[in-house]
């Protein structure tokens, strides 16, 4: 298997090593549905919520991608336009009308929140244990 490599800080390589997994996943189907313009393995790409939810993908990979600060991981927040398609998701879910690509495309949402969960916790204990703190 190839292996790609993009620098990220020392501090937050430290931190986030022991997702290392959910990154390789989280990253392949980024890769394959928003890049390459391939579906999600036993999806249609109609159907696959990378498809969909490309804007959402770009920007947290943006986001990583761009060295962010203890400080800026703690502030991260997806953009108003991601932020309203999610609403969107959660209100049709409430109401039972949910289709099966906006199922999926609701629990890729459910993942970004627990990888950035993650993300704000470790910054969080790394300004903790900061010197000047």
């Amino acid at each position: 298997m190839a292996q790609i490599t993009i620098a990220i800080p020392d501090d937050l390589v430290q931190q986030l090593a022991p997702f290392q997994s959910q990154f390789s996943n989280l990253f392949t189907r980024l890769i394959a549905a928003t890049l390459l313009g391939q579906p999600i393995p036993g999806q249609s790409l109609a159907a696959s919520p990378a498809f969909t939810t490309s804007a959402t993908y770009q920007e947290i990979l943006d986001f990583l991608v761009s060295q962010p600060t203890l400080e800026q991981i703690m502030g991260f927040k997806i953009s108003e336009t991601s932020q309203s398609r999610l609403r969107t998701l959660l209100q049709k879910n409430r109401e039972a009308t949910l289709t099966s690509a906006e199922t999926a495309e609701l629990d890729l949402y459910k993942q970004f929140d627990t990888l950035i969960g993650f993300l704000k916790a470790r910054a969080l204990t790394g300004l903790k244990s900061a010197p000047n703190n």
